[in-house]
């Protein structure tokens, strides 16, 4: 196997074509070329190395990802962009260089490359988002589902609907562009339910989290905690990085817990819309990390309503921000 390896030698990156394989039962790593201090400068000697081109045809697609995605953290570089008290200076330049990606170059395409670009990540989005609240469907499943209309062996037509539903409503939101108030919170949620649960609207019952470290507000002022929420979230996007926006919403709507069910599902495509309405890509929340997702938001379970503090939600900003770095390279890197 043949991919980029990056040296930092004072503070300068030199970028060098390195082969990894097994001899004798051990792993055997070695630089075979030199490609550069300049990633610009890879592509074109990676083209000249006729000896290794089979290799590297083999390993496109994460060579690709790792050209763009070290190409755009360097224009971000050298915009100097300020610091945040949430995120970390790295990890946000990464944010920064996946949505300069998601905007100059993959929001640029022809619009049937960037409707097959979401197609593909909405399969990844729609397995995990469902899968983190139980639903059987594996992934191959769900991309014969949502691509080729073919329906899974043995699972239950509630969690056919919980893709499709899925499905229908993420490109209804990336299509209408709604406000997003207290209505379209709510008509989110019955979307995503269709066919799966009758309950419409807020709950009017009082319900207990499983496992959860927190009391979800009572029946009867889940209007008005929502209603605070979405007038908070007005003065907090004045100051927050849109990413510590989102994560503060999805956990504050978890904490509320508004609806008889589907309140994670509501809450993380509400958290993708948000997203992408600030200019940024939407993310995945693997279903293999779910405990170390869940841990992310039970940490922020002791603010208040209104509190917005750092000690609260910097495991969740770091952890949404590392997975939507992840989740954006796989799934954009066209």
């Amino acid at each position: 196997m043949v991919y980029i390896y990056r040296k930092m030698v004072g503070g300068r990156p030199y970028y060098y074509l390195r082969v990894s394989e097994r001899k004798s039962g051990k792993l055997v790593v070695k630089d075979v070329a030199y490609l550069g201090s300049a990633i610009s400068e890879v592509e074109d000697k990676l083209n000249n190395l006729s000896e290794f081109q089979d290799e590297i045809r083999k390993s496109h697609r994460n060579i690709k990802k790792f050209l763009q995605s070290n190409y755009y953290l360097e224009q971000v570089r050298k915009r100097k962009i300020k610091t945040d008290e949430y995120i970390s200076l790295n990890v946000l330049e990464q944010l920064e260089a996946a949505k300069l990606h998601f905007n100059s170059h993959v929001l640029r395409q022809d619009p049937t490359t960037i409707l097959e670009t979401y197609e593909h990540f909405l399969v990844d989005f729609a397995f995990n988002t469902t899968s983190i609240e139980g639903n059987t469907i594996t992934l191959k499943e769900a991309e014969r589902l949502l691509r080729e209309e073919i329906m899974p062996k043995d699972r239950t037509l509630r969690e056919v609907h919980d893709l499709q539903n899925t499905e229908k409503v993420f490109f209804w939101l990336l299509n209408q562009r709604p406000l997003l108030n207290e209505n379209l919170l709510i008509e989110v949620h019955d979307r995503l339910l269709e066919n799966i649960d009758k309950r419409k609207g807020y709950r009017d019952h009082e319900i207990r989290v499983f496992r959860s470290r927190f009391d979800a507000s009572p029946a009867k002022y889940v209007k008005t905690d929502v209603g605070l929420l979405l007038k908070s979230l007005k003065i907090w996007e004045k100051r927050l990085h849109p990413l510590v926006l989102a994560a503060v919403m999805h956990h504050k709507m978890e904490k509320i817990h508004p609806f008889s069910d589907g309140n994670g599902r509501t809450g993380r495509m509400l958290m993708n819309y948000l997203m992408i309405m600030n200019g940024y890509p939407p993310m995945v929340v693997p279903k293999k990390r779910r405990r170390e997702y869940l841990d992310a938001l039970a940490r922020a379970d002791k603010a208040a309503l209104d509190d917005v503090g750092v000690k609260h939600y910097s495991k969740l900003v770091e952890y949404l921000s590392a997975e939507l770095i992840q989740s954006y390279w796989e799934n954009f890197n066209i």
